[in-house]
């Protein structure tokens, strides 16, 4: 940095910690599982207009179901910057068991245990959120005058599991306003997933398929009289395996790996009985550049090339739309954006070893802006996604406080700053 006071040294010395774990200890404390959002957006709104955002301004993508979102004014002359993320998490079924007896057993009160703050959230994705919140607090000690204006945009509904939830209707509800002019367009985004402060430019794209076979049942002493779909199964399972061998050879992306596909359900059999009924799950996994379209009709082909009995008829569903009807879509940026590479400069001088370029293991909803609407996306925050979703869901203090800085400094490079 050529402003000696936005070193990362400088800002580590000004920055309020207390009011940082506070802000993340309150958040966890807010129990928004999917279809509660309206919990934490509650705290949000009040923590929004605190930190000097105007607005904020709450509105229900569905009943009872608020995303809310504020900005921060410049002074004219720099790009517009957006920080977005999600407000819900997973559930807690068996956490309170899990942790019975131990200071973690409330999977909402936040304690901090050897340097980590745990609960339900705190790596996915409320650690992102108080992170791109407190770096525009830090700015302010700072006495930074910021040129770019900034978004700060939270959304319910990316996580699944919840019945009738997890269809990112709130990111869909925002970007349609963006759409329609209602809110400004941003010329950069950074959605905060969990990324262990490093940068992720490219995500996988998905696609859930749940397969029914249905033959005929008989008494299991006359076989030939049903039709086995069980005995179908496999050899539609047989099928997808050698499906997903081929789909991983044929190519690999620096960032994410090969694309493939994972069997993750099997139910069937009858009591005494041919099988009449079976039902298959799968995820397949996508590269940048995979049609979506493409890699379904080839898993249907599979499905139904596997099969050469007419008396067996099979139905394939797929139930997880995301950004396209059949799932989501896998996305990238290029990695020598000058805006990326900017971030990466401010979390290796936050914090050593970090801001190194991934890929991100998982779908979320950056590509709304990369494919919906051709804006640069990254994911970008503290916390680890692989303890997220599980009892071990926790974010390192000294990461989310390093972040902090990370994104001051970010924020004060691409926006600019007025000179004094």
């Amino acid at each position: 940095m050529t402003n000696p006071s936005l070193s990362a040294s400088a800002l580590e010395d000004i920055l309020d910690r207390d009011d940082a774990i506070a802000l993340l200890q309150k958040a966890i404390g807010r129990q928004s599982i999917t279809g509660n959002e309206a919990n934490f957006v509650d705290l949000l709104q009040a923590e929004m207009a605190a930190r000097g955002l105007s607005g904020p301004i709450v509105e229900d993508f569905m009943p009872g179901r608020p995303n809310v979102w504020g900005t921060r004014k410049g002074n004219g002359g720099g790009p517009r910057l957006l920080f977005i993320g999600h407000t819900d998490t997973v559930h807690v079924d068996g956490w309170s068991d899990h942790w019975a007896g131990d200071a973690r057993e409330d999977p909402f009160a936040a304690p901090i245990m050897e340097g980590e703050i745990w609960g339900r959230g705190a790596g996915d994705l409320k650690a992102g959120i108080c992170t791109a919140l407190s770096a525009i607090s830090l700015l302010d000690s700072a006495g930074v005058s910021l040129k770019g204006d900034i978004d700060f945009a939270f959304v319910g509904d990316e996580e699944s599991g919840q019945p009738g939830s997890g269809v990112s209707a709130g990111i869909k509800h925002y970007v349609e306003k963006i759409e329609a002019g209602d809110i400004s367009r941003p010329d950069f985004v950074i959605y905060v997933e969990p990324t262990r402060l490093a940068v992720y430019p490219a995500q996988i794209g998905f696609f859930i398929a749940d397969i029914k076979i249905e033959g005929k049942s008989a008494y299991f002493g006359v076989p030939e009289l049903g039709h086995d779909a069980l005995k179908a199964s496999h050899k539609i399972m047989s099928a997808l395996w050698a499906h997903s061998d081929a789909v991983s050879a044929r190519a690999r992306h620096d960032l994410i790996g090969n694309g493939f596909l994972l069997i993750t359900t099997l139910e069937g059999g009858g009591y005494i009985a041919v099988p009449e009924h079976c039902s298959i799950s799968l995820i397949r996994k996508l590269l940048p550049g995979e049609a979506l379209d493409a890699a379904a009709a080839e898993i249907e082909a599979t499905v139904r090339g596997a099969i050469n009995d007419p008396n067996i008829r099979i139905e394939i569903t797929y139930p997880a739309g995301r950004d396209h009807a059949l799932g989501g879509e896998a996305s990238e940026i290029d990695s020598s954006h000058p805006a990326l590479v900017q971030l990466q400069s401010a979390i290796a001088e936050a914090m050593a070893g970090r801001g190194a370029l991934e890929g991100a293991p998982f779908w979320s909803e950056k590509s709304f802006f990369t494919n919906r609407l051709g804006i640069p996306a990254v994911y970008c925050a503290p916390g680890d996604i692989r303890n997220c979703h599980t009892f071990e869901e926790r974010v390192s203090v000294e990461e989310y406080l390093s972040g902090i800085v990370a994104f001051a400094i970010f924020i004060a490079s691409y926006c600019g700053v007025e000179s004094r």
